[in-house]
Protein backbone atom coordinates (compact mmCIF):
# COMPACT_ATOMS: atom_id res chain seq x y z
CA UNK A 1 0.00 0.00 0.00
CA UNK A 2 1.32 3.57 -0.94
CA UNK A 3 2.28 5.54 2.55
CA UNK A 4 0.43 8.36 0.98
CA UNK A 5 -2.98 7.00 0.59
CA UNK A 6 -5.32 7.14 3.69
CA UNK A 7 -6.08 3.09 5.42
CA UNK A 8 -9.41 2.01 4.09
CA UNK A 9 -9.40 4.02 0.81
CA UNK A 10 -8.85 1.68 -2.52
CA UNK A 11 -8.07 3.07 -5.94
CA UNK A 12 -10.51 1.75 -8.51
CA UNK A 13 -7.77 -0.21 -9.97
CA UNK A 14 -7.21 -1.90 -6.47
CA UNK A 15 -10.76 -2.55 -6.23
CA UNK A 16 -10.81 -4.29 -9.95
CA UNK A 17 -7.83 -6.45 -9.15
CA UNK A 18 -9.55 -7.47 -5.91
CA UNK A 19 -12.53 -8.43 -7.52
CA UNK A 20 -10.58 -10.47 -10.33
CA UNK A 21 -8.50 -12.31 -7.57
CA UNK A 22 -12.13 -13.16 -6.14
CA UNK A 23 -13.39 -14.34 -9.69
CA UNK A 24 -10.24 -16.87 -9.65
CA UNK A 25 -10.70 -18.17 -6.41
CA UNK A 26 -14.12 -18.92 -6.91
CA UNK A 27 -12.93 -20.79 -10.51
CA UNK A 28 -10.38 -22.83 -8.80
CA UNK A 29 -12.56 -23.97 -5.73
CA UNK A 30 -15.26 -24.93 -8.45
CA UNK A 31 -12.66 -26.99 -10.44
CA UNK A 32 -10.95 -28.30 -6.90
CA UNK A 33 -14.71 -29.60 -6.03
CA UNK A 34 -15.47 -31.18 -9.38
CA UNK A 35 -12.40 -33.04 -9.30
CA UNK A 36 -12.86 -33.97 -5.68
CA UNK A 37 -16.29 -35.74 -6.84
CA UNK A 38 -15.17 -36.84 -9.92
CA UNK A 39 -12.82 -39.04 -7.49
CA UNK A 40 -15.65 -40.03 -5.05
CA UNK A 41 -16.47 -43.56 -6.97
CA UNK A 42 -12.16 -44.02 -6.43
CA UNK A 43 -9.68 -44.80 -3.42
CA UNK A 44 -6.77 -45.50 -5.27
CA UNK A 45 -7.17 -47.99 -7.21
CA UNK A 46 -10.47 -49.34 -5.96
CA UNK A 47 -13.23 -49.01 -8.31
CA UNK A 48 -16.34 -48.74 -6.45
CA UNK A 49 -18.89 -50.42 -8.74
CA UNK A 50 -16.90 -52.54 -10.78
CA UNK A 51 -14.70 -53.95 -7.55
CA UNK A 52 -17.94 -54.06 -5.16
CA UNK A 53 -19.62 -56.15 -7.79
CA UNK A 54 -16.20 -58.48 -7.97
CA UNK A 55 -16.60 -59.07 -4.62
CA UNK A 56 -20.39 -59.55 -4.85
CA UNK A 57 -19.67 -62.31 -7.55
CA UNK A 58 -17.37 -63.94 -5.42
CA UNK A 59 -20.20 -64.85 -2.64
CA UNK A 60 -22.77 -65.41 -5.34
CA UNK A 61 -20.21 -68.28 -6.23
CA UNK A 62 -19.98 -69.63 -2.86
CA UNK A 63 -23.15 -69.67 -2.43
CA UNK A 64 -23.65 -71.40 -5.21
CA UNK A 65 -21.08 -73.84 -4.56
CA UNK A 66 -22.52 -74.51 -0.83
CA UNK A 67 -25.63 -75.27 -2.63
CA UNK A 68 -24.84 -77.75 -4.55
CA UNK A 69 -22.16 -79.40 -2.21
CA UNK A 70 -19.14 -78.13 -3.56
CA UNK A 71 -17.26 -77.46 -0.28
CA UNK A 72 -14.41 -76.70 -2.50
CA UNK A 73 -15.90 -74.11 -4.61
CA UNK A 74 -17.26 -72.32 -1.33
CA UNK A 75 -13.52 -72.26 0.45
CA UNK A 76 -12.23 -70.47 -3.53
CA UNK A 77 -12.95 -67.28 -1.88
CA UNK A 78 -9.99 -67.29 0.23
CA UNK A 79 -6.82 -66.55 0.05
CA UNK A 80 -4.01 -69.38 1.35
CA UNK A 81 -3.70 -67.50 5.13
CA UNK A 82 -6.87 -66.98 5.53
CA UNK A 83 -7.98 -66.69 9.46
CA UNK A 84 -11.87 -67.00 10.04
CA UNK A 85 -13.39 -66.57 13.61
CA UNK A 86 -16.37 -68.79 14.55
CA UNK A 87 -17.34 -70.46 17.47
CA UNK A 88 -14.91 -72.08 17.84
CA UNK A 89 -11.93 -69.31 17.89
CA UNK A 90 -9.31 -68.30 15.44
CA UNK A 91 -8.80 -71.00 12.31
CA UNK A 92 -5.79 -70.55 10.46
CA UNK A 93 -5.27 -71.15 6.88
CA UNK A 94 -7.95 -72.64 4.06
CA UNK A 95 -7.30 -76.29 5.63
CA UNK A 96 -8.25 -75.14 9.28
CA UNK A 97 -11.38 -73.41 7.74
CA UNK A 98 -12.24 -76.71 5.87
CA UNK A 99 -11.52 -78.65 9.02
CA UNK A 100 -14.06 -76.06 10.89
CA UNK A 101 -16.60 -76.66 8.31
CA UNK A 102 -16.55 -80.52 7.88
CA UNK A 103 -17.18 -80.27 12.01
CA UNK A 104 -20.15 -77.96 11.51
CA UNK A 105 -22.05 -77.48 8.85
CA UNK A 106 -20.26 -80.42 6.64
CA UNK A 107 -20.68 -82.61 9.27
CA UNK A 108 -22.04 -85.27 6.88
CA UNK A 109 -20.31 -84.57 3.94
CA UNK A 110 -22.54 -82.26 2.55
CA UNK A 111 -24.28 -78.75 3.67
CA UNK A 112 -26.78 -79.44 6.12
CA UNK A 113 -28.68 -76.17 5.36
CA UNK A 114 -28.77 -74.10 1.82
CA UNK A 115 -26.67 -70.80 2.20
CA UNK A 116 -27.93 -67.23 0.90
CA UNK A 117 -26.49 -63.80 1.81
CA UNK A 118 -28.25 -60.17 2.61
CA UNK A 119 -27.69 -57.22 3.49
CA UNK A 120 -24.35 -57.14 1.67
CA UNK A 121 -22.22 -54.28 2.03
CA UNK A 122 -19.06 -53.59 0.25
CA UNK A 123 -16.61 -50.51 1.17
CA UNK A 124 -12.87 -49.76 -0.17
CA UNK A 125 -10.14 -49.64 3.13
CA UNK A 126 -7.64 -49.05 0.46
CA UNK A 127 -6.45 -49.32 -3.08
CA UNK A 128 -6.52 -53.51 -3.15
CA UNK A 129 -8.75 -54.28 0.43
CA UNK A 130 -12.04 -53.97 1.58
CA UNK A 131 -14.69 -54.76 3.90
CA UNK A 132 -18.04 -56.80 3.31
CA UNK A 133 -20.34 -56.57 5.76
CA UNK A 134 -23.86 -58.81 5.83
CA UNK A 135 -25.65 -61.57 6.53
CA UNK A 136 -25.50 -64.95 6.24
CA UNK A 137 -28.99 -67.30 5.62
CA UNK A 138 -29.41 -70.66 6.41
CA UNK A 139 -32.30 -72.52 5.30
CA UNK A 140 -33.94 -76.42 4.40
CA UNK A 141 -32.64 -79.52 5.35
CA UNK A 142 -35.60 -79.98 7.68
CA UNK A 143 -33.92 -77.66 10.13
CA UNK A 144 -34.94 -74.54 12.02
CA UNK A 145 -33.78 -71.81 9.75
CA UNK A 146 -30.14 -70.02 11.14
CA UNK A 147 -29.26 -66.72 10.48
CA UNK A 148 -25.57 -64.82 11.52
CA UNK A 149 -23.82 -61.67 10.70
CA UNK A 150 -20.35 -61.53 8.95
CA UNK A 151 -17.52 -59.28 8.97
CA UNK A 152 -14.72 -60.14 5.62
CA UNK A 153 -11.75 -58.47 4.74
CA UNK A 154 -11.00 -58.94 1.37
CA UNK A 155 -7.95 -58.37 -1.17
CA UNK A 156 -7.35 -57.79 -4.52
CA UNK A 157 -5.36 -60.82 -5.85
CA UNK A 158 -4.03 -62.11 -9.65
CA UNK A 159 -6.93 -64.52 -8.78
CA UNK A 160 -9.49 -61.60 -8.22
CA UNK A 161 -10.74 -60.69 -4.55
CA UNK A 162 -10.49 -62.77 -2.21
CA UNK A 163 -10.70 -63.01 1.83
CA UNK A 164 -7.98 -62.90 4.21
CA UNK A 165 -10.23 -62.76 6.86
CA UNK A 166 -13.79 -63.55 7.94
CA UNK A 167 -15.58 -63.02 11.79
CA UNK A 168 -18.98 -64.67 11.44
CA UNK A 169 -21.49 -65.25 14.34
Amino acid sequence: MDSYRPVGHQSEVDRRAIMQMRRMLGVVMVSMLAACAGQMGTIGGFRSSSDAAAIKAVFDTTAAGWNRGELPVYLSAYVDTATAMGSTGLVRGVSGIEGQMRAGFWRTGRPLQNLSYDHLEIRPIGPDQAIATGQYILTGGGRPDRTGWFTTIWVRTPRGWRMVQDHSS
